[in-house]
């Protein structure tokens, strides 16, 4: 199925689901895509969550419950859009709409307007992303993981990072490695890799600062993943860090997915590849791998 159209069935499973329990494995089931892929991919087309846009979307429906029946009941309202209580769902429609419920009553005016989302591509320049498609064996990484949220995911993973390099790897810029984490953090080469994998589910996939693992003692701590022998879509990054990395990650689900004639995404996950030096420098080089399968 076609990118953009996947997430336009997306949507419309939301807009169908908005007084039901869905979950983001559920909206990505019904399009058969990553829940991973699924949520990054929406969040960089519409700027919302898929989270954030069901929210939005039900605050904005009960509001016009609200206002279309006068003697419906607040806690009602609150139960049919998933607040387990009218204190959650009032404390949520003032942060939206700026007014309590009742308040809306009194001043209709108040109501901010979240309509569904339409998605229209323009295809720009997608075919000159500077991008191999390679062949690759299995292979193992090793590193620091740790779980997060879709949702948090952009504003937690670098936090993630200051925390491992001030920790774990900029220490060893000084010194020789001794203890068996040191070894394994300098042998395997940890921090040239980050690594997504979309595989526990309820909306959150597992992330490891890594390095290629190559053989050895697993110092408690660390953990080891192996990647299946696949193709890999690797899009080279020339230029400062972060800017130029996430520039080129939007252009991947507004360019060259939408409406690709060879490829689909293979799994859930991805490698960010870091080389060494000054990632602010101009000519700082970075990648991002895609794995992929060939359409049939």
């Amino acid at each position: 199925m076609d990118w953009t159209e996947s997430l336009r069935r997306a949507i419309d499973f939301m807009e169908q689901g908005l007084t039901d329990d869905i979950t983001p494995e559920d909206i990505a089931g019904s399009v058969n895509i990553s829940p991973f892929y699924l949520e990054r991919g929406f969040k960089l087309m519409t700027g919302y969550s898929m989270g954030e846009y069901i929210r939005c979307r039900r605050l904005y429906l009960s509001a016009l419950d609200i206002l279309g029946g006068r003697d419906e009941k607040v806690i009602d309202i609150a139960l049919k859009y998933g607040y387990d209580n009218p204190e959650s769902f009032t404390k949520a429609f003032t942060r939206f709409h700026g007014v309590t419920p009742s308040g809306l009553r009194k001043n209709p005016h108040n109501l901010r307007t979240f309509l569904p989302l339409k998605i229209k591509v323009v295809i720009q320049g997608g075919n000159d992303m500077d991008m191999i498609v390679e062949k690759m064996s299995g292979f193992k990484v090793i590193g620091y993981e740790r779980d997060f949220s879709g949702e948090t995911s952009y504003a937690e993973i670098p936090k993630f990072w200051d925390e491992i390099m001030a920790e774990k790897i900029a220490p060893l810029f000084k010194k020789t490695p001794k203890t068996a984490e040191e070894k394994a953090i300098s042998d395997n080469c940890i921090g040239m890799y980050g690594v997504c994998i979309d595989d526990i589910g309820g909306g959150k996939f597992r992330y490891i600062i890594a390095g290629e693992y190559k053989g050895g003692e697993v110092p408690e701590g660390m953990t080891v993943y192996e990647f299946p022998e696949t193709q890999w879509a690797k899009f080279r990054c020339v230029g400062p860090l972060p800017g130029l990395l996430q520039s080129v990650n939007t252009r991947i689900f507004r360019e060259w997915l939408p409406g690709n004639p060879d490829f689909d995404i293979a799994f859930g996950a991805n490698i960010e590849w870091y080389s060494k030096g000054d990632s602010s420098a101009a000519d700082y080089e970075s990648a991002i791998w895609v794995p992929v399968r060939r359409k049939k």
